[in-house]
């Protein structure tokens, strides 16, 4: 009788999902990103929100999707799909809108470098009610004293 590895768990094989969001309380104003990552089961992967000072709300969205990606990438993510409800971000990062304002282009060429590390990467808008968790982190970042939020699946 040949022995035969004990599998613990299986994973699926379709891409992860991150959801991106950032915010400002006054545009500019205190600002902070948000995000969550999950395997393509929905299962978190990693969730966190990061309070970055002043700056406008698309500055913040930026931040968000940035730090989402850094995270997919360390995690080994190979095949992901991007969602956020920021329409300019979105469109920006697919290559459909240009990027017009200065202080957006190098978090757009960051973002675009991240992207294209990736074997497969998909960007998709969706409705502000389709992102709430981001969204929560965003705000739980921004309402918090250490301006963090780390909500890592463990």
């Amino acid at each position: 009788m040949s022995e035969h590895p004990l599998t613990l768990f299986a994973t699926t094989a379709g891409p992860a999902v991150l959801y991106f969001d950032g915010g400002s309380r006054g545009n500019p104003g205190p600002a902070a990103w948000g995000f969550t990552l999950t395997d393509a089961d929905g299962t978190i992967l990693a969730a966190r929100g990061k309070s970055i000072g002043t700056a406008t709300n698309n500055v913040a969205e930026y931040g968000g999707v940035i730090a989402g990606m850094e995270c997919a990438a360390s995690l080994g993510v190979t095949s992901l799909i991007v969602r956020g409800d920021s329409k300019l971000v979105i469109e920006q990062l697919a290559g459909n809108w240009k990027v017009k304002a200065p202080g957006l282009q190098e978090l757009f060429r960051t973002a675009r470098a991240l992207a294209g590390a990736l074997p497969q990467v998909s960007f998709e808008h969706v409705r502000r009610g389709g992102n709430a968790e981001a969204d929560r982190l965003v705000n739980a970042a921004l309402d918090s004293q250490a301006g963090e939020v780390d909500d890592v699946a463990k």
